[in-house]
């Protein structure tokens, strides 16, 4: 059995919250993008993405296991798992785990971030979010 983390039990007004939300944050980070002008710093833009992406898991897991994260996000990818299967390729698999992965650096980090690194993780968000939108029809 695979460790998943502390869950919720949910409903549907939650996925449907958390899909809107899902949504809002990927628009704000768009936005924040094309606002960028040279010396932007990154980590709010990579902090939107990493939030869009919380949220998508939170839907999908919740539409398909009825049951949501609470605390501990690095374990998001796991019930995501345990939620979706086979349904969830190694790419999207993987492209969560980048954008997870720099959570603590853009959010509580002192560094100022790159555009670069902001680039990346939305890249892989668009993906990411593209396919949870797919499943979650």
């Amino acid at each position: 059995m695979v460790k998943h983390g502390p869950a919720k039990d949910t409903d549907s007004d939650f996925t449907n919250g958390r899909l809107a939300n899902a949504r809002a944050f990927l628009q704000l980070a768009r936005d924040a993008m094309e606002l960028a002008g040279p010396g932007t710093n990154g980590n709010p833009i990579s902090a939107l993405a990493v939030n869009a992406a919380i949220a998508y898991v939170d839907a999908l897991t919740s539409k398909f296991k009825g049951k949501a994260n609470q605390q501990d996000h690095a374990a998001s990818p796991a019930l995501l798992r345990a939620a979706l299967g086979n349904r969830i390729s190694q790419k999207q698999f993987n492209q969560l785990s980048t954008i997870l992965g720099v959570k603590d650096e853009v959010e509580y980090g002192p560094r100022i971030g790159r555009m670069e690194q902001a680039r990346r993780i939305m890249a892989a968000l668009v993906d990411f979010a593209t396919w949870a939108e797919e499943t979650l029809r």
